[in-house]
């Protein structure tokens, strides 16, 4: 399992970030949306992005952000990827895409085999395809809920593009999870925190050693 990449997503301090970069993680993400006690502003983001080793990619996560805010983050934020999270169109991803010239990773939630077919809407406009656990219909947020889904669902599953697994991963199911879905990228947020938007640098170093 050598070769499984991590996100570790919604950083807020520096040293959440060198945790993670210490651990060996691969990609680092920000979190910009209100609602979740990951939220941080676009003058801290650029703070903690300038920490972030070189090698890593450094991913911004939003949810159905208008241009302004985007605008804001990508002028302000040294950023590698842009993360939509919400319920953007195939038509947005691609809008998205072309008027920052960054890549894009769509997140798309999954409850049962019937929302597996909205993957196929992104495959070409979408440079990775996140897939998480589709939160319950009274969350107020689209992912970090510490929420899993069916991981037998992904058995046998194949897209033309690389995608990353998320949904109540913990240092003590990430291996099987890998295992049972073949993902060779995985994404982990409140599973390594010992509250919520706090990560801990123990369970950091424990999900980076569980997967190796």
């Amino acid at each position: 399992m050598t070769d499984i990449r991590v996100k570790i997503c919604g950083l807020t301090s520096a040293e959440a970030v060198a945790a993670a970069a210490d651990a060996g993680a691969r990609y680092v993400g920000f979190v910009f949306f209100p609602k979740s006690p990951r939220n941080i502003s676009v003058d801290l983001a650029a703070e903690l992005a300038a920490e972030v080793p070189p090698g890593i990619a450094k991913v911004a996560l939003v949810v159905n952000a208008d241009n302004a805010l985007l605008d804001e983050i990508t002028s302000r934020v040294p950023l590698d990827m842009l993360q939509l999270h919400g319920s953007e169109t195939p038509e947005r991803v691609a809008e998205v895409r072309a008027r920052y010239g960054l890549p894009v990773m769509k997140a798309v939630g999954i409850a049962d085999a019937a929302d597996l077919a909205r993957i196929d809407d992104y495959i070409g406009v979408a440079d990775q395809i996140l897939v998480d656990a589709k939160p319950p219909t009274e969350a107020e947020l689209p992912g970090g809920n510490g929420l899993a889904f069916d991981w037998r669902l992904l058995q046998g599953r194949h897209w033309t593009v690389p995608w990353m697994l998320a949904g109540g991963l913990t240092p003590k199911n990430v291996a099987l999870a890998a295992k049972l879905t073949g993902a060779r990228q995985v994404d982990v947020s409140s599973g390594v925190e010992s509250a919520p938007g706090v990560k801990d640098e123990g369970l950091v170093r424990d999900f980076l050693r569980a997967v190796r």
